[in-house]
């Protein structure tokens, strides 16, 4: 793990200790430098949930990736600043009701004076760590992150007024990276994942959120929307370049992602 190398791509200058002020901002930088996006699956390019691959991709190509990628390369750089630190597997909402299977997906939980919630993978969630006991949450652009317990597991929730809703359920058992490569493969290849039926490119800012997902280029800030079609590679490479940071090679074929 080439730590310096990894600070600058997300733009951290600051202290190193294991601490809770330095998880909150590595936590806050990531989210704002690193994309959630899911371009290799449509592109044809395998994704190999391998360290030194991962770190190739996301740090010396800038790229982004899903919450395998993500939360993985993120725990691997947390152990390498001493933080101790933890791979839990959630299982997603899914938009008829119930959640997914295990694996669907990762989060982590560092262990401070008391334990942290971390997710850097997930696209439009939580900015901030938030504090791994009942009712811990953090506040978002109107909406409010909340973790409690509930049957024999725990939920992430996104509250917005009177409407609760569950993001994903998880418990706290620790998990290897190994164990997360048969969903990565169902999620690239499966009809039944939606990141083979929908592609997005999504990033965090200080004050809202930058997507362009099927060629919908979708700008927040604060409670304002702005939405608009794009309609040209040379348009979709420029927006994700400008916008998000990811800079594909010149032969790379956008064609795919056109629809």
């Amino acid at each position: 793990m080439d730590v310096d190398a990894y600070l600058r791509r997300i733009g951290y200058d600051g202290p190193r200790e294991p601490s809770t002020a330095t998880l909150r901002q590595l936590h806050r930088r990531h989210l704002f430098a690193v994309p959630f996006e899911n371009l290799d699956i449509p592109l044809g390019t395998p994704i190999v949930l391998d360290v030194d691959r991962l770190f190739d991709k996301i740090v010396v190509r800038q790229r982004g990736g899903f919450c395998y990628e993500l939360n993985g390369l993120f725990c691997e750089l947390l152990r390498a600043l001493g933080f101790n630190v933890q791979m839990l597997s959630a299982r997603v909402r899914r938009e008829h009701g119930g959640f997914g299977p295990e694996f669907d997906h990762m989060l982590l939980q560092v262990q401070l004076d008391e334990p942290w919630l971390v997710d850097v993978g997930f696209g439009d969630s939580f900015v901030d760590p938030i504090v791994f006991h009942a009712g811990g949450a953090d506040q978002v652009s109107g909406h409010r992150y909340t973790v409690l317990p509930i049957d024999d597991e725990w939920q992430l929730l996104r509250e917005d007024g009177k409407d609760r809703v569950p993001l994903y359920a998880f418990r706290d058992l620790p998990h290897e990276l190994n164990e997360y490569r048969e969903m990565c493969l169902h999620h690239q290849n499966s009809p039944a994942s939606h990141f083979t039926r929908n592609w997005i490119c999504s990033r965090a800012t200080p004050d809202g959120r930058i997507t362009i997902v099927n060629m919908r280029l979708i700008v927040t800030r604060g409670t304002e929307r702005e939405e608009r079609q794009l309609s040209s590679q040379e348009e979709l490479r420029r927006c994700l370049d400008d916008l998000l940071g990811v800079r594909l090679s010149k032969s790379t074929d956008l064609s795919r992602l056109l629809n």
